[in-house]
């Protein structure tokens, strides 16, 4: 129960909180507006943002790269030692069109893969565990799924398209920033007049702010879910140059032992050749295919190429 006076109070501080948060959002919606009109014409607006975004998703990427060597400690593999295998990484290089890249032996927390960098800098990281899981073509199929992430610029791609998510959900914020700050002095305006305790008033602001801040979720879930449908598209693409160039069947086995070898964890499961995120929201979200997925397609193409193979054979068979 309120004490004798404490209705006064609190209307007061009502009133005041209300002013103050109308205020700030009177002045952010002001400011906006005299951006808008500020503003150079379509074309340069749209051009300067999207520059700054490269700019700033290029540096990004740079960074993230040199952070990702270093973290992940890994040691080159010399030439001298594993000559045969270099041999036939100079071959796939050459056919997907990289320079060769540098073959690092680093600790996965698992066997698996990843490509580092792009086209005349890469690095393709093995986990020391795929030389005895994997046989002589299996680990040279993944090398060339690695060769083709390479070849696409992928993780140059992905932290770009990452940088423009970040630079439209920004841009979202600030449009309903006005809105949001209004709301929220209204809501606790009205909390104060009730008379509501400190933790009723914190219940319902956070109610407020999650309603106002559904429109920049709803964006940026969005955005998101497209960036990572084009990681999926582009680990299905690598696996068909991989299965180009090597085989399906190697690639599926290789695919099929890692699986069955490990399960994603920590920093790099986003980065590595897993897939096995479940659910209807995890699957928009998730950066790689399941990998059931892209073994039952690997093998349907090898079944494919096996039929086209028996049927182009049966004239040749017919004139014996």
């Amino acid at each position: 129960m309120r004490r004798p006076g404490s209705s006064l109070l609190f209307a007061v501080v009502a009133v005041v909180t209300l002013v103050v948060y109308g205020t700030l959002a009177f002045v952010t919606y002001r400011a906006l507006r005299y951006l808008w009109v500020q503003r150079p014409d379509p074309v340069t607006t749209v051009a300067v943002v999207v520059g700054l975004t490269l700019v700033t998703g290029y540096v990004s990427y740079r960074i993230g790269t040199a952070q990702l060597r270093y973290v992940l400690d890994a040691v080159e593999l010399p030439r001298a030692e594993m000559p045969g295998l270099y041999r036939r990484v100079d071959a796939l290089a050459d056919r997907v069109g990289v320079e060769t890249p540098r073959l690092m032996v680093a600790s996965l927390r698992g066997p698996n893969a990843l490509a580092i960098g792009g086209v005349r800098d890469g690095d393709v990281v093995l986990d020391g565990s795929l030389f005895h899981l994997l046989t002589a073509a299996e680990l040279e199929a993944i090398i060339a799924h690695e060769l083709a992430h390479l070849r696409g610029r992928d993780s140059l791609v992905k932290t770009l398209g990452y940088s423009l998510v970040r630079t439209v959900t920004g841009i979202v914020w600030l449009l309903v920033l006005p809105a949001a700050l209004l709301v929220g002095g209204v809501v606790r305006a009205v909390a104060l007049l009730r008379g509501d305790d400190l933790a009723g008033i914190r219940r319902t602001v956070r109610a407020a702010d999650a309603t106002m801040t559904s429109l920049v979720a709803v964006c940026l879930f969005l955005l998101t879910a497209v960036v990572q449908a084009y990681s999926r598209h582009r680990e299905y693409a690598a696996d068909d140059r991989a299965a180009q160039l090597t085989g399906p069947l190697a690639l599926a086995s290789a695919l099929e032992k890692i699986e069955r070898a490990t399960t994603p964890q920590g920093l790099l499961s986003t980065l590595v050749v897993h897939g096995d995120e479940e659910g209807p929201v995890t699957d928009l979200l998730a950066s790689h295919p399941p990998m059931d997925d892209r073994i039952e397609r690997l093998r349907r193409r090898a079944r494919e190429r096996e039929r086209a193979w028996g049927e182009a054979q049966e004239p040749v068979r017919g004139r014996r």
